[in-house]
């Protein structure tokens, strides 16, 4: 099922954003983007997403901005000042230049001093307190990312729900069709027999059973009490607590199978028209069914 939810959690420590996507996906597919600074953590954060979401493809992106205090180095480059100072003296015994060489002249040559960021030695308890902050903020991300898709999947469930109302009534509907359309064939046969035994002589206990044995090739009910179990299967899955979406599909799949069979079976005005109905309905259902985890 598709969502999103995005936000920032802010302490001493840090400033840490989570934003997590989730969209349709057969199967369950993570997809991570971690500073490499936080490649230990990777594992806990894969693991916490197992356990809240069974499938679909997530992408989850963490950004962390740690507050530390640095104090900066200074380093002096000798032999450049020492070659500076040699110049300088040659040029005032020459009358060149007047005065001493002072910090400032230093100060304005790149090349003499060098300021940098001193980094802080890695400080293991700081560390675990950073990785604990981000664990509670990907749970918090993914608090709000099931209320969302909780929303979504509301909305889901009423449309499913209604869909499977309507095949509910199209299998009945069907389920008449056929048995109308097998009692017309058997009328059909029966007048032209007698048609025919006006001319040639028959055995009508051999065309009675031959009558009823191409009346029962064209008999459903096995179809039918199948596609009613699926049905009342659907119902048992969503109404359950544990994720059912791969169920879901390939119970669509075996009612595709039974209104394929029941439309090479049955005979009947009515019949093409309810096996069309029903399979647009199983189509519209597989289409959603993708959405559910």
């Amino acid at each position: 099922m598709t969502g999103f939810a995005s936000l920032t959690h802010e302490d001493e420590r840090a400033t840490i954003g989570v934003t997590v996507r989730t969209v349709n996906h057969r199967f369950l597919d993570l997809q991570l983007r971690l500073p490499g600074a936080l490649a230990e953590v990777e594992a806990r954060i894969r693991s916490l997403l197992q356990k809240r979401i069974a499938r679909g493809r997530v992408e989850l992106t963490i950004n962390v901005q740690v507050r530390t205090t640095t104090s900066p180095s200074v380093e002096l480059n000798e032999e450049f000042a020492a070659a500076l100072s040699a110049a300088i003296e040659v040029a005032r015994s020459r009358g060149l230049v007047s005065g001493e060489l002072s910090p400032g002249d230093l100060l304005r040559l790149p090349q003499a001093i060098t300021v940098r960021e001193r980094q802080p030695e890695a400080d293991p308890e700081l560390q675990a307190r950073l990785a604990a902050g981000i664990e509670a903020a990907v749970e918090q991300a993914l608090t709000d990312l099931d209320a969302m898709r909780v929303r979504e999947g509301a909305h889901l469930r009423a449309d499913l729900d209604a869909r499977r109302e309507a095949l509910a009534v199209l299998i009945e509907g069907l389920c008449a069709a056929a048995e109308e359309g097998r009692g017309a064939l058997e009328r059909r046969l029966r007048e032209r027999i007698d048609e025919i035994a006006l001319d040639v002589p028959v055995d009508q206990t051999i065309i009675a059973q031959e009558i009823v044995r191409m009346a029962q090739r064209s008999d459903i009910s096995e179809e039918v009490t199948r596609f009613r179990a699926h049905l009342a299967h659907w119902t048992a899955l969503v109404e359950g607590d544990e994720p059912c979406g791969r169920k879901l599909d390939f119970l669509l799949q075996e009612m595709n199978r039974e209104i394929n069979t029941i439309g090479s079976k049955a005979d009947g005005l009515a019949v093409s028209e309810l096996i069309i109905n029903a399979k647009a309905e199983l189509e519209r259902m597989r289409e959603q069914v993708q959405n559910v985890e």
